[in-house]
């Protein structure tokens, strides 16, 4: 069996500063696919993607399955739930809990990627879901947390909608991968969501998504065939058109006879 090379969190940290990465989130096995064949770098996944048949489509495709936050409580949860989607073909975890968990996970040799600027669980903190760092004080509390975060162990943090030149500053002075989403060309890494890429959103689209494909109208295109299949399907039972000889399993006739006699003289009907 051909065996595939994927990049390790080494691999990764050593082309920092040299070029830019790239980054998908994926949320099914044809997306994992995809991003494996077109040369995707890094893919954000659900942890119930994980598993043989993943890697199998996707041997190479750097995976960092999400720890939802809110979804574990203690660090032992977060343990638990990082250890199992390692085992089940995660290269790294994301996680956006304390820095007393992600010290825990960094402990225990865990890859962590965290969260900076506009983090979706913690919106409220920040004024919901707009820019973060837009003032020097804001700009400047980024900075704190990414190198509280660098301290605990982090190897990699998401920055969201953060200014650009903020984001390079930042990524310049730090050892960690950054990985932006809506935060510049300043990064080591570009992230957007798959949906977004293929046009697939009926929400919002933020600013910083870029649209390659219109997959919502070929949805609506599919459905509308769809409809239109269960119709004509319909009205050809009801017709007496459905089904067909042709769509029927065929019997010799002298076998037909014999059952049709014993089924006679069984049950009495002529």
């Amino acid at each position: 069996m051909k065996k595939h090379r994927r990049a390790t969190v080494a691999d990764l940290l050593a082309e920092k500063g040299k070029r830019q990465l790239t980054m998908l989130r994926v949320t099914s096995l044809e997306e994992a696919d995809a991003a494996e064949k077109a040369g995707i770098d890094i893919a954000s996944v659900p942890p119930s993607l994980l598993g043989p048949v993943f890697r199998e489509i996707a041997p190479t495709l750097f995976a960092i399955p999400g720890l939802e936050y809110g979804d574990h409580v203690s660090a032992e949860d977060y343990l638990r739930a990082a250890f199992a989607a390692l085992k089940a073909g995660g290269d790294a975890v994301y996680c956006a809990a304390s820095l007393q968990t992600i010290r825990r996970m960094r402990d225990e040799g865990i890859p962590v990627c965290g969260h900076l600027g506009l983090i979706p669980s913690k919106a409220t903190w920040t004024g919901g879901f707009r820019a973060v760092g837009k003032t020097a004080a804001s700009a400047a509390e980024i900075w704190r947390q990414t190198k509280a975060l660098e301290e605990a162990g982090a190897f990699a943090a998401e920055i969201e909608v953060v200014p650009g030149d903020v984001a390079a500053a930042i990524s310049s002075n730090t050892s960690m991968l950054m990985i932006s989403m809506g935060a510049g060309s300043g990064c080591d890494a570009q992230y957007l969501f798959a949906d977004d890429v293929l046009g697939a959103n009926r929400d919002h689209t933020p600013r910083h998504a870029k649209i390659y494909r219109d997959f919502a109208a070929e949805h609506d295109r599919l459905q509308r065939e769809r409809i239109a299949a269960f119709t004509e399907f319909a009205e050809d039972v009801r017709t007496g058109a459905y089904p067909e000889k042709r769509h029927l399993v065929g019997i010799d006739d002298a076998e037909l006879e014999i059952f049709l006699q014993g089924l006679k003289s069984e049950t009495g009907n002529s």
